[in-house]
């Protein structure tokens, strides 16, 4: 334990145990078994990309997650975005994030070298209150561990309201047109890594996923820590 985790000790953010962030006894509630989904038509795919029969122009063509959301990844991800703002959370949730990432096949089949990371953008305002976007701490960090360069290619054009508790049609409706791609010529013909922290019905994930598609982006996957 170094000096900093004397003056500003890890508790558990599940029992409060002092240590770390989560201790050996919560960890066991990680569930890396994920279900793998075709964003498109919210069924079951059998490597997470996007069916045939849902594929178009400017689809997603797959997704890809770490953990499954539950209770203890909710409690980790509200310490990381809300008050007291434990950037802190970061290191250990990329860790997840790239661990279990790494040991999925279907993900290591669409790995290659022409390959930018980027991620879902937060309005200013969220952004001048919260002090960071948490998802773009997450691209970063899984950047760094796949050395994979990390793009802001994408602008939030307005305060889109939460997602949660909107059903799948107001989700989708909620973020119509919330995206503008930044004005890059390095992303024509590209594979883009698209980063959001949660995915409940991919609306987010297709909205920005046709946003970058129509800038140029060949093949765009979303790469998400939770799925719920």
């Amino acid at each position: 334990m170094g000096v900093l985790d004397f003056i500003f000790p890890k508790y558990c953010v599940v029992c409060r145990k002092l240590g770390s962030y989560l201790c050996p006894n919560c960890f066991t509630f990680l569930s890396f078994d994920v279900k793998k989904v075709c964003l498109v038509c919210d069924r079951a795919s059998f490597d997470g990309l996007t069916h045939a029969r849902c594929f178009s122009k400017y689809a997603i063509d797959g997704s890809f997650s770490a953990l499954t959301y539950n209770k203890t990844v909710q409690k980790l991800l509200y310490q990381f975005k809300y008050k007291p703002y434990l950037s802190d959370l970061q290191k250990f949730l990329v860790e997840l994030f790239y661990e279990s990432l790494i040991q999925k096949e279907d993900f290591s089949k669409v790995l290659n070298n022409n390959i930018f990371i980027t991620f879902i953008p937060l309005h200013g305002s969220k952004i001048k209150k919260r002090g960071y976007n948490q998802v773009e701490l997450l691209a970063k960090g899984l950047g760094k561990k796949l050395n994979i360069q990390v793009q802001d290619f994408l602008i939030r054009t307005r305060n889109t309201k939460p997602q949660f508790g909107l059903k799948r049609g107001e989700r989708k409706e909620n973020v119509r047109d919330a995206f503008l791609s930044r004005p890059v010529q390095n992303l024509k013909n590209q594979t883009v890594f698209l980063v959001d922290d949660v995915v409940t019905t991919g609306s987010t994930l297709l909205e920005a996923a046709k946003v970058l598609k129509k800038a140029g982006a060949s093949k765009v996957y979303g790469i998400t820590l939770a799925i719920d």
